[in-house]
Formats: C-alpha cells, sequence, structure tokens
C-alpha cells in the first residue's frame, strides 16, 4: 500500500469505484427497513467475495452503496464488470450501477478525499441499472484492454462540478487478435497437422 493509516499521503493517481442499488429507496418504502437491509448486506457480500481477485479495497458502505478502491487501474475496470455479472444474474437483488474514475485523491483518517472520489461518485449516480460507466480517464489509465468494449465517448455534466466528464458504458466483448498473430496461429497450426519441420514465415506473412 502506498499510504499510512491515519497519515496523509499525495495526490497520485488511484481508480475508485462507486455502486449502489436502483430502486433500493423505493424497496425499502414497499418491503420495509429489515428487507432493505438484507438486501444491501446481500449485495455487499458479493461484493466483497470478488475483492481480492482484482486487488480492490473496501473503503465504506453507506445505505445501499459501497465504496472501494483498487490501486491498478486495468484492475478497477475489470473489478467493476465482474461485480456487475455477478449481480445481474441475482435475482434477489435490484440492479446496480456502478461508476469508475482515475485521478487523485488524499488518504487521511480511514477514508479519501479528492477529485477522483467526486468524479466516481458522480458517475454512479449518472449510470442506469446494470451499467458501469467509466470515465474516458480510467480508460486510458488502464490501457483500453481490447475484451473491453467502453461504448461511445460522452460528456456527463455532473453535479458540483465545473467541466464535463467523459465517460462510455463498458461491457465485456470477443478479443480479436490482431493480424499478425493470427497469420502466426494459422502458420502453427499447418505445421502441426503437416509434421513440418522448421517453419520460417517470411516478414511478409506475418505482418500482412
Amino acid at each position: 500500500m502506498q499510504y499510512v493509516k491515519g497519515g496523509v499521503v499525495a495526490s497520485e493517481a488511484h481508480t475508485f469505484l462507486f455502486m449502489d442499488l436502483v430502486g433500493f429507496s423505493a424497496l425499502t418504502a414497499e418491503r420495509g427497513d429489515d428487507r432493505a437491509a438484507e438486501v444491501a448486506l446481500s449485495l455487499y457480500a458479493r461484493v466483497r467475495s470478488v475483492l481480492a481477485l482484482h486487488r480492490g479495497e473496501e473503503i465504506k458502505t453507506i445505505g445501499d452503496a459501497m465504496m472501494v478502491r483498487c490501486e491498478d487501474p486495468r484492475e478497477g475496470v475489470e473489478l467493476g464488470l465482474k461485480i456487475s455479472e455477478e449481480i445481474a444474474g441475482e435475482d434477489d437483488l435490484p440492479p446496480l450501477r456502478i461508476g469508475v474514475h482515475t485521478g487523485s485523491a488524499v488518504y487521511r483518517d480511514g477514508d479519501w478525499y479528492g477529485s477522483a472520489v467526486n468524479v466516481a461518485a458522480r458517475l454512479c449516480s449518472a449510470a442506469g441499472g446494470g451499467e458501469v460507466l467509466i470515465s474516458e480517464a480510467a480508460r486510458e489509465a488502464a490501457g483500453s484492454p481490447c475484451e473491453i468494449d467502453f461504448g461511445v465517448r460522452r460528456l456527463h455534466w455532473l453535479k458540483n462540478l465545473p467541466e464535463p466528464v467523459a465517460a462510455g458504458s463498458a461491457v465485456r466483448r470477443e478479443c480479436e487478435p490482431a493480424p499478425a498473430q493470427r497469420t502466426l496461429r494459422a502458420i502453427a497450426t499447418l505445421k502441426a497437422r503437416r509434421g513440418l519441420g522448421t517453419l520460417r514465415p517470411r516478414h511478409s506473412e506475418v505482418t500482412g
């Protein structure tokens, strides 16, 4: 970790995820406080079960909302999608929305503060049910992995922020290999089938 409990760290880049359940207030009014508490605790348990897979750190919970931090932006994006996929298949939970942003923040007295925290929280509020809304900053920091479709980039005017934030709705997709990779794979397959010796492809065959 780059911080000390109870201390202060410099404003370095961190990736934050905020999430909450769509319609939780209506659920509370309709089903009562006890049922609402059970739903929130069920969400927390499911999220906690996958945090370690992506080196995620739970920061805090309040009501039906949860805040998570990742040091690695790509792990943060992957974690957001993983959580969304896990919750999507659960009939006992309302739709979940998630906001993800990478930026500066400081750690003080057990909590995180800063621009990245504010933007991630606002993106969560702007997301729809079942949506993982990823900021352009988080996408760029994650390296734009080919197995993730970050959707159409849109500008979002978020509450109490002076400038719009570019973000897109992320989903998983099939990752097509690059042309050179496809060619090498075909050559390897041909070699295996024919039982040939060393096969030396031309440069044009690899890059063409």
